[in-house]
């Protein structure tokens, strides 16, 4: 009898196999098993939710809207896109500049942030805090553009214009800031110079923490130089701090605004430095033109995030 009912029981079970959890219960029993974990979390979400993710909806939404913070918004679909790739002549000459601008010190800035955290990161520990500082000093100084003026003034007094004077390489000053053929190029100068920021100390921290018994498992195992070492064990040992110093650099080349402001003015001679972020503040700050202004904003994230997901392909090459 008992016999009977355990196999029963057991046919029982093969007919009608216990219900899987919904999606909605998995979530609910995670919830509540880690509900301390997000509730130290919630205070950071809430504030990115509140000025971060809901602001960036509201501008997307924004973007098929004419508003010029004044009238009821008015429903417009994609006049704003049409009117900006097609008409807008000034920003196909930022998107220009941009694109340079990106191409030139994100990448450059990038592989020279790991190249010196690489470097610094072999020194003694007393050497490597001093070099570090001044590596990252430039990146925080409040007189940075004060400086570059001096450097680039127009007159004899400029200091490039009078060292190029004394030694004979021309017989009248340039005007650095206000020559379109220099402009562009001055303004990538400067950024590269004070692009050893947080990316480069994140790579510090990277090659700090580093498994030294990776790299003795590897000589046992056939590395034989330090650029090897470099490829399949310190790179792929630092991904985490690789993708986070790409979406910096790709954010700050994408962003760039205020060197070119404080070093060309705004506008720019000719537009010969004008970026879509200067774009994007003339339209919302100055003539007021928020749905147009979110037209801007929304292309750029579009391009923000395309290049962090081509960046991230490439990452994943790391070590392969």
């Amino acid at each position: 009898m008992q016999a009977e009912t355990t196999t029963r029981g057991a046919v029982s079970d093969l007919a009608y196999p216990p219900r899987k959890p919904s999606r909605l219960a998995q979530i609910a029993r995670e919830l509540g098993k880690n509900k301390h974990y997000y509730i130290l979390m919630s205070p950071y979400m809430i504030i990115f939710f509140l000025f971060t993710v809901i602001p960036v909806v509201f501008s997307l939404g924004l973007s098929f809207f004419y508003f010029n913070m004044l009238e009821f918004p008015r429903f417009v679909g994609w006049e704003n896109y049409a009117r900006l790739f097609l008409n807008d002549d000034v920003f196909m000459i930022a998107l220009k500049n941009t694109f340079m601008f990106a191409v030139i010190t994100g990448p450059i800035s990038y592989f020279a942030c790991f190249l010196f955290a690489w470097i610094i990161n072999e020194l003694s520990p007393k050497v490597r805090a001093v070099m570090t500082l001044i590596f990252y000093a430039p990146s925080i100084s409040g007189n940075v553009f004060f400086i570059w003026l001096i450097v680039f003034s127009g007159d004899s007094y400029g200091y490039l214009n009078g060292i190029l004077i004394k030694y004979g390489f021309m017989l009248e000053p340039i005007q650095w800031l206000t020559n379109e053929q220099y402009i562009l190029t001055i303004v990538i100068i400067v950024q590269l110079w004070l692009s050893l920021g947080t990316s480069f100390l994140a790579f510090i921290a990277g090659l700090q923490t580093i498994d030294k018994s990776l790299i003795e498992a590897g000589t046992v195992d056939g590395i034989k130089n330090r650029w090897q070492e470099l490829w399949f064990i310190t790179l792929p040992s630092m991904r985490p701090q690789l993708m986070f110093g790409a979406v910096l650099q790709i954010t700050g080349a994408f962003a760039v605004a205020d060197i070119s402001i404080a070093l060309a003015g705004f506008p720019s001679v000719n537009y010969a430095a004008h970026t879509v972020v200067t774009h994007l503040m003339d339209f919302g700050t100055i003539r007021f033109e928020m749905g147009y202004a979110s037209a801007i904003a929304t292309v750029l994230f579009g391009l923000m995030i395309g290049t962090n997901m081509l960046t991230q392909k490439l990452l994943r090459k790391i070590g392969e």
